[in-house]
């Protein structure tokens, strides 16, 4: 006797369809390499879940602007800041309308100035009377508070650091300055200036944590030399510096670093 199998309506082996919904899962599409797929459909649906969830550009540039306008505030509070130099008492190594960056970073940890270096300090009292100030508009000002521009309306000053607490300075006409009794050779001196002709002031010892500072342009400089009979006695706090300048931004054609004279080392 022979067994026959029933034929679908449409031409199939009868029990086909049901074979196709009971096969075991070793014959499934990826079972043969251990891999499961997904069904297509369901991918799609994840992607496009994916892809709603991004947020439009109009909604997170309000984000990336706030952030850099914070990191901004971090670097020029911590790091580095930007100051404009208002006068020619630095002439030649510093001129009127340079940009210098100053590093605020090292005195964090303690490191405190060193003779030689430029720095930018707070006024230690007096030495900016009668100085004209800048009064700059809404925006310079939130500028400026961010670290974009320099600030017009600080009270700063910046010279170049002679001497630091314990040495003996020597400021006497017709003779270079001396420090610990060893002369300076100042070739960054503006060229027709003098070391102290203009303001001799003898020997003076400077104070512990404080700093004897003169310009590069002695002839046009009111630094400690100016000072000698106020109450701080010319000497700059080391509490009130700011950083050392350690380079010059602009204009372009500037650039320079402004690295410790050779006549600095080893005092």
């Amino acid at each position: 006797m022979t067994d026959e199998k029933e034929s679908a309506p449409d031409g199939r082996a009868g029990g086909g369809e049901a074979a196709t919904l009971g096969r075991s899962p070793q014959d499934a599409p990826g079972a043969a390499d251990g891999t499961a797929t997904a069904p297509t459909g369901r991918r799609w649906r994840r992607r496009r879940r994916g892809e709603g969830a991004r947020r439009p550009l109009w909604k997170e540039l309000p984000i990336l602007i706030g952030c850099a306008l914070v990191l901004a505030l971090l670097v020029k509070t911590f790091l580095v800041q930007a100051f404009s130099i208002p006068s020619g008492s630095m002439e030649n190594t510093l001129q009127p309308g340079d940009r210098v960056l100053v590093d605020k970073l090292t005195p964090w940890f303690g490191s405190e100035p060193e003779r030689g270096e430029v720095v930018v300090f707070r006024d230690p009292g007096g030495w900016m009377d009668g100085t004209p100030i800048h009064r700059p508009n809404a925006v310079q000002k939130a500028l400026s508070f961010i670290g974009l521009m320099p600030s017009g309306e600080e009270q700063d000053l910046i010279k170049r650091v002679i001497a630091v607490g314990g040495d003996t300075v020597e400021c006497n006409r017709g003779e270079p300055v001396k420090v610990n009794g060893k002369a300076l050779d100042e070739p960054y001196i503006y060229p027709g200036s003098t070391p102290c002709d203009d303001s001799a002031v003898g020997t003076v010892k400077v104070p512990k944590d404080h700093l004897w500072v003169m310009g590069d342009h002695r002839n046009d400089s009111r630094d400690s030399r100016f000072h000698v009979q106020e109450p701080g006695g010319g000497f700059v706090p080391v509490k009130n510096v700011i950083g050392r300048a350690f380079t010059v931004t602009w204009p372009v054609s500037r650039w320079a670093t402004l690295p410790v004279p050779g006549t600095f080392h080893n005092r």
